[in-house]
């Protein structure tokens, strides 16, 4: 199977996906009726967090999970597609999708908010770019976890670990703002974690543009460094012929 063919199955694998894409972007249509103060509502941050965070679980789920689960894995794994080349494909389908749904919702906020002039678009530009490097990001983790857990289960898996570590650094700074421990774990959520806090500030042009660039590049780092691991996990496993 060629690699247009694995991107265009990895685009199109599920019908629920596009009922996800068209409801996202729908989302963004009908919140504009609602008369958001312009100094409150700012778009760029929603498109952030809406699209670049949790768009990506949903269109990972089951990415590998389900081809593991059916037996269908151990067809796509035999020459001439090998395990690594398998896994840039899916990823490279899902990165596409990100891209270009990005794209729609960037143009349609922008339109609906010079038609209505409701909501804050400063910076859009820059809080796309943000939101699909942590997009990309997200999909390498979530790509890498469905190689190890049944079907659907690591987009689950993901939004709970996430909900988890954030009442716990809550929790933590609210509590313990001053501990050893407190300071060791902002720091493994910062630097190991899908750069959230990091992609914030850049699209917010907080920061001068060397620590911009290093923003971007530890994104594309840690994005390589799920994929790669993702891709070990998935040279090393063994799968059978035959559905669960």
């Amino acid at each position: 199977m060629k690699a247009y063919e694995l991107i265009m199955e990895t685009l199109l694998r599920k019908t629920f996906i596009r009922v996800i894409h068209m409801a996202w972007l729908g989302t963004y249509a009908a919140i504009f009726l609602i008369p958001w103060p312009p100094e409150l509502w700012n778009w760029g941050a929603f498109l952030f967090g809406w699209s670049g965070c949790l768009l990506p679980l949903l269109l990972s789920a089951g990415i590998f999970g389900d081809d593991i689960a059916s037996g269908r894995i151990s067809l796509l794994v035999t020459k001439p597609i090998r395990p690594g080349h398998l896994y840039l494909y899916r990823w490279l389908g899902l990165s596409l999708q990100g891209a270009v749904h990005l794209s729609v919702a960037g143009a349609l906020i922008f339109g609906l908010h010079r038609f209505t002039g409701r909501g804050n678009t400063e910076h859009l530009a820059i809080w796309l770019l943000a939101s699909w490097l942590v997009f990309n990001t997200w999909v390498a983790l979530s790509t890498s976890l469905s190689v190890v857990v049944k079907r659907e289960h690591n987009a689950m898996l993901l939004v709970l670990g996430a909900g988890i570590v954030a009442l716990a650094l809550s929790l933590l700074v609210g509590f313990f703002p001053e501990s050893g421990g407190t300071k060791v774990f902002e720091g493994f959520v910062r630097w190991a974690c899908p750069p959230v806090e990091l992609l914030v500030e850049l699209a917010r042009t907080e920061q001068s543009l060397w620590e911009s660039l290093g923003d971007v590049g530890h994104s594309a780092m840690l994005t390589v460094f799920y994929g790669v691991l993702g891709i070990i996990l998935l040279g090393r496993r063994e799968y059978k012929r035959t559905g669960d």
